[in-house]
């Protein structure tokens, strides 16, 4: 469409103008994502730390009744051997009673024959409140937390022998990291 000024002579077609703006528009986009491209990309994690984000665990080094720490991605993971009586705790628990319910086996992560070892219980030792490290049992005789487990004594959270949020102001249960067993008995976390 073409419009005659006026004052001038000049003919003005919108349809060019309409045009002309919007691949100006266009062009300036294209190069604003071009230029805001490498600047997000950056930000991520590079491909040598998340290689190196993974850990291999030897679980036949946990003895029963002990609890190994481990360093992942710069957060402690609690690998647990639990024992037939903290197994028999944490399946006997009323899941409907928990603030953030999960049954025990909810929580396990099957071997590779596709079978739970529920003596196995693998947790990033982080409290879900506010990031505090809970502690374990300090001995059979004085167990840090009510329910056998862990205890938070930044705010006092406990914990029960499944790693599941029992009293205190935590939020969720202890998180399960990602794993999964690469062999009967090494499991890879990460």
């Amino acid at each position: 469409m073409s419009v005659h000024t006026e004052n001038s002579h000049e003919v003005i077609d919108e349809d060019k103008r309409d045009f002309i703006y919007i691949a100006t528009g266009t062009v300036v986009a294209a190069g604003a994502a071009g230029l805001a491209w490498p600047l997000v990309m950056q930000m991520g994690k590079a491909a040598d730390t998340l290689a190196a984000g993974a850990i291999e665990i030897d679980l036949s080094k946990v003895v029963e009744g002990q609890q190994l720490k481990m360093l992942w991605r710069g957060a402690p993971v609690f690998v647990r051997h639990r024992t037939a009586a903290e197994i028999a705790e944490a399946e006997s628990v009323d899941v409907s009673d928990l603030k953030d319910p999960q049954t025990d086996d909810e929580r396990l992560v099957p071997n590779p024959a596709g079978k739970l070892e529920p003596q196995y219980l693998v947790m990033v030792g982080v409290c879900t409140h506010f990031g505090c490290i809970p502690v374990a049992e300090q001995n059979k005789v004085k167990p840090q937390g009510e329910f056998g487990g862990w205890y938070c004594p930044c705010h006092g959270s406990h914990y029960d022998t499944s790693g599941r949020i029992r009293k205190g102001p935590a939020p969720k249960n202890l998180k399960i990291p990602p794993y999964e067993y690469i062999s009967d008995t090494v499991i890879k976390v990460g």
